[in-house]
């Protein structure tokens, strides 16, 4: 009996840590994407490296994500046409269309709330880079000691492409535990199991006794 209470609790807690190590880890960060005909490409440079064109549309998007081939791409309407019909064209210049999606409640750091999704046509230098015109319509910018982009117009007031384990966004948004049970409740049911097979085993002894 003991043997067989044994090969249960070891079977729970191999299905139950299992279980809670399958929680995928993700980025909370700023993706940077080209606008290509109708459809966004996660792009090839930095911000700081790429050399848009007068005409070109360019976007960001704050989310979650476990690499480029997951990473959610900014929302809505991008055209350059709409976005700086406001902008004229002007000599010795060249305008960028920006698009700066904040993201979801769900993606946001804890106590934070994102701001409405925006656009904004930028005026700078025909050699300005993503870099520069992203600072001439949504100051503040931040940035880490890698050049990685942290935060545009001041969102978010801290953390940089920090680990976010899936099912984290949930608990920071609402409070509550995410998905995958925690070492907590592994071991709270691994001992529930052991006092219970202890439990029968004795009743066993006495009887058998």
């Amino acid at each position: 009996m003991r043997r067989r209470a044994l090969t249960l609790v070891l079977a729970v807690l191999v299905v139950l840590t299992g279980a809670a190590q399958a929680q995928a880890t993700g980025y909370r960060y700023w993706s940077f994407w080209d606008r290509d005909g109708e459809r966004w490409t996660y792009a090839t440079q930095g911000p700081s490296l790429a050399r848009p064109s007068d005409g070109d549309v360019q976007g960001f998007r704050f989310a979650v994500s476990e690499d480029s081939n997951d990473a959610a791409r900014p929302r809505g309407a991008a055209e350059f046409a709409v976005i700086c019909a406001r902008t004229p064209a002007r000599d010795g210049t060249k305008r960028v269309a920006l698009v700066i999606d904040f993201g979801t409640a769900a993606d946001a750091p804890s106590g934070e709330a994102p701001p409405a999704r925006r656009t904004a046509c930028a005026r700078v230098s025909p050699e300005a880079t993503t870099a520069e015109a992203l600072a001439a319509v949504a100051k503040p910018l931040r940035y880490d000691t890698n050049a990685l982009l942290c935060a545009i117009s001041g969102y978010p007031a801290k953390g940089c492409g920090e680990p976010v384990v899936e099912g984290e966004q949930k608990k920071e948004a609402s409070g509550a535990s995410g998905g995958g049970p925690s070492l907590g409740l592994v071991a709270g049911i691994a001992v529930v199991v052991v006092l219970g097979a202890a439990g029968v085993w004795q009743v066993r002894r006495r009887r058998d006794g």
